[in-house]
């Protein structure tokens, strides 16, 4: 959908990293943040997982080396962090903004990375707007067949969420809803779990905190919460139509999903490399440094490629 307006600055233009806006074509404010020093470079996208925000991304853009030959765009999805939104959501919004997005910055093509369901947004979206994905980065990513756990059960009682989200979206036309969410600062819980883990807390119950229904209930609209968890357990396009070249980061250890099928699944994009990395499922917060050089070396090997394609046209 196109934007009906030009991005807003929330922030000195003269900063690098600065808080936008774009208001889009159905009125939903899309808040997102720009690090892009000058004129309009290859561009990254950050996408963040369920019930989460742009946060997530926070540290990666602060330590990585890529800020100094890419622009770094970090997205709170509709329905999540600064981007509130009580209507419908699903991955045909979540697409459609992404590429309102890049066209009001003028980015004609981008690489998407994404964590759990930012991995299944990324994806979906290079089946959407083929032309518009020319990489994915695919961080834990949630293939409905691999799903275990917890997971493996909502997908099944997706079902049952309909009719909740109908009924709490009615309510929320009627202006029934939550006046104030709890913020949610992800780089500030990481830094605190990760020193606690290291004093020799216990790694699984305070990694279990990112994935507390209350936590995410007190951070994120209820029927937004629902419905991207109904988006988790959707099955995602034939990944072997997918022709962009694709980087995998797979917990070894995860609690959502079945590592060796995840793998299997992934093998059917046509250029996919996978790389394993020792984790229950949140590799930003527990291998924060591995995920970032894996991540930066890769785009380094994307970025040889176009140069390369484009001495050969």
């Amino acid at each position: 959908t196109p934007p009906s307006k030009k991005p807003t600055w929330a922030s000195s233009p003269e900063m690098l990293d600065t808080a936008r806006a774009l208001r889009a074509a159905d009125g939903a404010v899309l808040a997102y943040r720009l690090w892009r020093p000058g004129p309009p470079r290859q561009v990254l996208v950050l996408l963040h997982g369920l019930a989460s925000n742009m946060t997530r991304w926070s540290e990666f853009v602060a330590r990585t080396t890529l800020r100094d030959s890419w622009d770094l765009l970090r997205v709170d999805l509709r329905g999540q962090g600064l981007s509130v939104h009580r209507g419908r959501i699903g991955m045909a919004e979540w697409c459609g903004d992404l590429a309102a997005i890049l066209d009001a910055e003028g980015y004609p093509r981008a690489v998407l990375a994404g964590h759990c369901l930012g991995a299944n947004i990324a994806v979906e979206f290079a089946a959407r707007y083929p032309g518009k994905a020319s990489g994915l980065v695919l961080i834990e990513p949630m293939l409905r067949e691999g799903l275990t756990g917890s997971m493996r059960q909502i997908a099944r009682l997706r079902p049952l969420f309909g009719p909740a989200v109908w009924l709490i979206r009615a309510l929320n036309a009627l202006g029934i809803h939550r006046r104030r969410l709890a913020p949610l600062d992800l780089e500030e819980l990481d830094r605190e779990t990760r020193a606690r883990i290291a004093a020799g807390g216990p790694a699984d119950a305070l990694l279990e905190r990112y994935a507390s229904p209350l936590l995410d209930l007190r951070t994120t609209p209820s029927g937004a919460y629902l419905q991207a968890l109904i988006a988790v357990g959707d099955r995602l396009p034939d990944l072997s139509g997918i022709r962009t070249a694709v980087l995998a980061l797979v917990s070894t250890g995860s609690t959502f999903s079945d590592p060796m099928i995840t793998e299997r699944l992934l093998a059917r994009f046509p250029d996919c490399q996978v790389v394993r990395l020792e984790a229950r499922h949140w590799i930003p917060t527990e291998q924060p440094d591995a995920m970032r050089r894996a991540i930066e070396d890769w785009c380094g090997g994307a970025t040889s490629r176009a140069r390369a394609s484009v001495k050969t046209r």
